[in-house]
């Protein structure tokens, strides 16, 4: 057996990576790079969408985390800087994200800095991190990316989350824990059948999100045991809620064709919320045995919903709508 050893070296992010936008974000949204990102933050990230428009930028990566919360991620393979903290700041209030990841080569004294202050004036709910990333290479071997946390809100560590998890599943109701056996059982149904839906974590709740390409619109899928119903849903959240549901709209008859099913269109003046829903009513979830049967129809229903609306929602643009047909769109609930 050889003794001989090796020395680590690091490598060039340029010669692994030429540009931002064209290699390292596409790169980092693969499912097993963006779950060593998780890994390392002790979250369990599900991407939603990339280069999300905010403003004249375009936000890199915006994720679900596993308590349904928002997460931006901004990608950057030189030294921080101003322009970058800027974009930070403008996509935070743009996109209404809980947290923010600043991945780059290394993070000077101010930007540091800089990250911990907003940490420390800002509420709990809200956090920033700060990830340094480098590849490694012992001689000729496969090259290695690492993320180190440099910045991050005061008493986090991957432990705290990990024992407040275990705290969480002790106190969990029943009803919660047949949520999250339902949808657990569910995600290994997709898994089975080989769908292409792409389900976050199973969590303990009513509902689960799916991506949808297009920041602040998302397919819920809900569970309501007490009413005996199952429910998909388009969402639609945001400051542009409205219009883009009334461009949709233009597409009424043709949608409810293309589903099969009359949809209900739910417009919620006021709410900056709009729905696009189909309901399964008489749906036992207590009973166990039909859970097959009704994944397989929250399965139809779901694909169904991806294939007719995506390309009409990665094409929306609120421009696009003319405030004088306003009135003369019918009533909906």
């Amino acid at each position: 057996m050889s003794n001989e050893l090796s020395r680590l070296k690091e490598v060039c992010l340029r010669k692994i990576w030429e540009t931002e936008p064209q290699h390292f974000t596409p790169w980092l949204a693969q499912e097993e790079n963006l779950s060593l990102l998780s890994e390392t933050l002790g979250m369990e990230l599900e991407l939603e969408g990339q280069e999300i428009r905010v403003g004249d930028y375009r936000a890199d990566l915006l994720c679900i985390n596993e308590d349904n919360s928002r997460v931006l991620i901004e990608n950057q393979l030189e030294d921080t800087d101003h322009r970058h903290l800027g974009q930070v700041i403008t996509y935070f209030a743009g996109l209404d994200v809980n947290t923010i990841i600043w991945i780059a080569k290394k993070f000077k004294d101010e930007h540091r800095a800089a990250i911990d202050k907003l940490n420390e004036i800002t509420e709990e709910s809200y956090r920033y991190f700060g990830i340094e990333i480098k590849v490694w290479q012992i001689g000729d071997s496969l090259k290695a990316p690492q993320f180190d946390v440099v910045c991050s809100p005061n008493n986090w560590s991957r432990n705290v989350i990990r024992d407040s998890k275990q705290e969480i599943a002790k106190n969990l109701s029943d009803t919660q824990k047949l949520q999250e056996q339902f949808w657990t059982e569910f995600k290994n149904y997709l898994t089975i059948v080989g769908s292409e839906l792409k389900m976050p974590q199973p969590r303990p709740q009513a509902r689960i999100v799916f991506s949808i390409g297009k920041a602040d619109i998302s397919i819920y899928s809900i569970i309501n045991i007490r009413e005996r119903k199952l429910r998909i849903q388009l969402t639609l959240l945001g400051k542009n809620s409205n219009l883009y549901f009334h461009l949709l709209m233009k597409d009424k008859n043709e949608i409810d064709d293309e589903i099969g099913e009359n949809l209900e269109w739910s417009e919620r003046p006021g709410n900056k919320e709009c729905q696009v829903y189909l309901v399964k009513y008489n749906t036992d979830i207590t009973n166990k045995e039909s859970w097959e049967q009704t994944h397989s129809w929250l399965h139809q229903k779901l694909e169904l919903f991806y294939t007719v609306f995506h390309h009409r929602i990665i094409e929306l643009d609120a421009t696009d709508w003319n405030s004088e047909d306003y009135g003369e769109e019918e009533n909906h609930s």
